[in-house]
């Protein structure tokens, strides 16, 4: 089998990121963005998803973490999207439920080419730690739209934020590795691309 395995490079002059992903991996991970809580959530994403992930970021801190969580997703986004090449084989379509105590994550992804992010969560305060809760949003859009999947993010309930960006991002690591398994010989698509 071919090695799903891609690395990107993002530099721009808020931020200079590396992203390597493997889509077959074991789930090892090593991420440093800058920003603790993204590495906490990125770190969930691999290890969830058996995806090993490495990330170098270095973005605009002294302003807020928002260049730099936008872009660390626009690139781990463009990173998923090359490991897949032409998706030959993938299940296509993946869902992960994650109990995290007082809260209950649903996620479900489809990597069918065609962006587009739902997302239905409430937190009860605007931070977690120094970490602004709307950058949550803002991650996962940048990984839908350069990615090219469908994202879909539903919290019924919870009451505690770190809770529930912690259930979110294990649920979305369970969906990812559903949903890039080999587990036919063609493209799943009745138009033949995806």
């Amino acid at each position: 089998m071919t090695q799903r395995i891609a690395t990107i490079e993002r530099q721009t002059s808020e931020t200079q990121i590396t992203c390597t992903l493997n889509l077959d991996g074991t789930g090892t991970y090593d991420i440093d963005t800058g920003v603790g809580f993204l590495d906490h959530m990125l770190t969930h994403v691999s290890k969830h998803g058996t995806l090993d992930l490495t990330i170098r970021a270095k973005g605009d801190l002294h302003i807020d973490a928002h260049h730099t969580v936008e872009d660390v997703g626009l690139v781990l986004g463009e990173c998923l999207l090359k490991a897949l090449g032409d998706k030959r084989g993938i299940a296509r379509y993946g869902t992960g439920a994650v109990p995290m105590e007082d809260a209950l994550a649903n996620v479900t992804v489809d990597l069918s080419g065609r962006p587009h992010c739902v997302y239905h969560a409430e937190y009860r305060t605007e931070r977690i730690g120094d970490f602004d809760v709307e950058c949550l949003e803002e991650l996962l859009r940048s990984i839908a739209n350069t990615g090219k999947l469908n994202l879909h993010v539903n919290v019924p309930y919870g009451t505690n934020s770190h809770h529930i960006a912690e259930a979110i991002f294990k649920a979305l690591g369970q969906a990812l590795a559903q949903a890039v398994k080999i587990v036919r010989d063609d493209i799943p698509s009745t138009k033949g691309t995806l």
